[in-house]
């Protein structure tokens, strides 16, 4: 099985266009990432006194690291958890069910 080829995407920031490499089928998530970043971006530039294109940046990424942070579950099992590590307990999970359920396909 190849892997996907790699495809330039061009986006824009802030009234600035980039080019950006990734693999093929994951364009679409990369564009709504940017397009994500350029809303925050132009949201901050419009909104305040900040100048400057990467003091601008800086202060998107803060304010999504936040977001991003805030997002961890505050009470039950997953409390505490980031979403990366409830998706790699239940990547574990799915790993352990087929280890369990390989050996009784073999029954039937």
């Amino acid at each position: 099985m190849s892997e996907p080829k790699s495809i330039q995407i061009d986006v824009n920031i802030m009234g600035l266009s980039y080019k950006l490499a990734c693999k093929e089928g994951e364009d679409r998530a990369l564009r709504e990432a940017a397009s994500y970043l350029n809303e925050k971006m132009c949201a901050i530039r419009d909104a305040s006194k900040v100048k400057g294109t990467d003091r601008i940046a800086v202060m998107a990424a803060l304010g999504m690291a936040a977001d991003l942070l805030s997002t961890k579950a505050h009470d039950g099992p997953l409390s505490g958890l980031s979403i990366g590590e409830v998706k790699q307990k239940i990547q574990n999970m799915n790993d352990t069910i087929d280890q369990v359920l390989t050996p009784q396909e073999n029954l039937f």
